[in-house]
């Protein structure tokens, strides 16, 4: 049994995929996680319905609405993305945006956890001391909370390497161009003699979340010790 090159291309893309909305989210995520943890303000339910809503919503809802939203008819693909010659839409950069969307709650919900778990007395002695929002944010609460980042990250890349459901409606099923990992084993799956490499697809899958998990209990207990 091997793998063919668009089996290679599929694991290669899934990586890829995770990778990038991984690291275009967590800016993201760590500014939504330190403005629901530091700020109080009237519309602070609704930001926080908005984060979580990807968490109950069905990813073929979230990957709709993307579609909705970037396709050439919809308000962002029509007005934005067309005058300046940008196509997402069944591209790998949608499979990004999609996967983005889904594991967004994720990283958010760690990173907010870490800075809940900071001591508020060495927050306000900084502030006390004259230190800005953001001298306090890069020399405390960024250190101080770098295991809920690393805890979100992993969570995200981790899910989405399963991500199906939104990737399939936005980047589509495309072998060597948007198809990742799940969906070359819904192909495999849908095929008459394709169950050998659908499980050996499914083995590889788990064994690179395997890998992402170890690594991040290996850097987690690394900060304990350091701590």
């Amino acid at each position: 049994m091997e793998f063919s090159a668009l089996d290679y291309s599929a694991i290669a893309l899934s990586l890829k995929v995770s990778a990038v909305a991984t690291l275009l989210a967590l800016p993201c995520a760590f500014l939504a996680a330190y403005v629901m943890t530091y700020s109080r303000f009237r519309g602070m339910i609704l930001l926080d319905v908005f984060v979580n809503l990807p968490l109950t919503l069905p990813p073929v809802v979230i990957g709709y609405i993307l579609l909705i939203l970037l396709g050439q008819k919809g308000f962002i693909g029509h007005h934005i993305l067309q005058p300046l010659g940008i196509t997402l839409i069944f591209t790998w950069k949608a499979a990004v945006i999609a996967t983005g969307v889904v594991g967004f709650p994720l990283m958010v919900r760690s990173i907010r956890i870490g800075m809940e778990s900071i001591e508020q007395g060495l927050i306000q002695a900084a502030r006390t001391l004259g230190a800005g929002w953001l001298d306090t944010m890069f020399t405390i609460i960024l250190p101080l909370s770098l295991r809920g980042v690393v805890a979100g990250s992993a969570l995200m890349f981790a899910r989405g390497l399963g991500e199906f459901g939104a990737t399939i409606i936005v980047a589509g099923n495309i072998p060597g161009v948007t198809q990742t990992i799940p969906l070359a084993i819904y192909d495999y799956a849908s095929s008459p003699d394709g169950d050998r490499m659908a499980v050996a697809l499914c083995l590889v899958s788990i064994l690179i979340s395997v890998v992402v998990l170890v690594l991040h209990e290996f850097m987690g207990r690394r900060m304990i010790k350091v701590d």
